[in-house]
């Protein structure tokens, strides 16, 4: 009997949620309140509400794929963590429901926040729960394309941190667009480590993720590149309030992953480079976080 079998329903669940994934949802949620600190009126109470759409999309997306990938066969041959339908552990219908259930979850969550800021947030939840059900699910899913990276950028990017500013202070500013560059750059930089750990699998199940499109070599550019970007954003955001520079050591957290990326690691050797990614956004979210918000007192 391996491991898998001898999980409990419980655990199985949590592993299915994909829980080293859930930096992307938090952490847009810190900056984005935090870059709303001195602006308007802030209503914090709205910030927490935030966190849970926040973090039922995400539970809610991976529990979409799981269900998609599972029963086109994607998951038949796993590198990575479990797949609850791929393994045959739990059945896809209680997949798709639980995924849906997360969807539920952030849509009232979001109709509250709508109800007390503008009616406009739900078209944006709309369609973030669209985007989350079409990355891998319906006919032409978009994950398969290679566009995964976009909706990963746009919706726990852009969409999060600028939404998270803008329900705290109902107002936008440069500055929260600006900061939601580098979250949004290492939420993919998730996603591309993920990818790159599957191109083989990917390629054989013709899921043309970009890491496959890219091939080998350029999807470790590609991370790279990424967390450059998400370096050189956050100095730039210290234009304006000079002490979010400290994100900059929030960024610099992500060496240990880069280090092991450039070395060439792959299959399950990349596993660990998927937890580092993850403490890294983190270690980013507090020290980003921290620095916009005393810039903002």
């Amino acid at each position: 009997m391996n491991q898998a079998n001898e999980m409990t329903p419980l655990r199985l669940w949590i592993e299915g949620a994909r829980p080293r994934t859930l930096p992307a949802a938090v952490v847009p949620v810190l900056v984005g309140g935090a870059s709303a600190v001195g602006v308007g009126h802030q209503t914090w109470w709205r910030l927490a509400l935030a966190l849970v759409v926040s973090l039922a999309l995400q539970v809610g997306v991976n529990y979409a794929n799981d269900y998609s990938d599972g029963v086109r066969g994607t998951d038949a041959v796993r590198v990575g963590p479990l797949r609850l339908v791929g393994s045959g552990l739990v059945a896809p219908q209680k997949v798709k429901m639980a995924a849906f259930a997360c969807f539920a979850v952030a849509a009232v969550c979001g109709l509250v926040l709508a109800f007390s800021t503008t009616w406009w947030l739900l078209a944006v939840g709309l369609a973030a729960i669209v985007a989350a059900w079409t990355y891998t699910g319906g006919p032409k899913p978009y994950g398969y394309l290679g566009l995964g990276e976009i909706f990963v950028f746009v919706f726990f990017g852009v969409v999060a941190t600028v939404g998270s500013a803008y329900v705290v202070s109902e107002e936008i500013t440069s500055l929260m667009w600006l900061a939601s560059i580098p979250v949004g750059c290492l939420a993919c930089a998730l996603l591309v480590i993920n990818n790159l750990r599957d191109i083989p699998t990917d390629t054989d199940a013709h899921k043309m993720t970009l890491a496959v499109r890219l091939g080998d070599a350029k999807t470790r550019s590609f991370y790279s590149l990424l967390i450059f970007v998400s370096s050189a954003t956050v100095v730039v955001s210290a234009v304006q309030r000079p002490s979010a520079v400290i994100g900059v050591i929030g960024v610099a957290s992500s060496l240990p992953a880069l280090r092991i990326v450039k070395s060439g690691a792959k299959g399950r050797d990349l596993i660990a480079v998927l937890a580092l990614t993850g403490k890294a956004q983190l270690v980013f979210g507090v020290t980003f976080g921290a620095g916009l918000w005393l810039g903002g007192l």
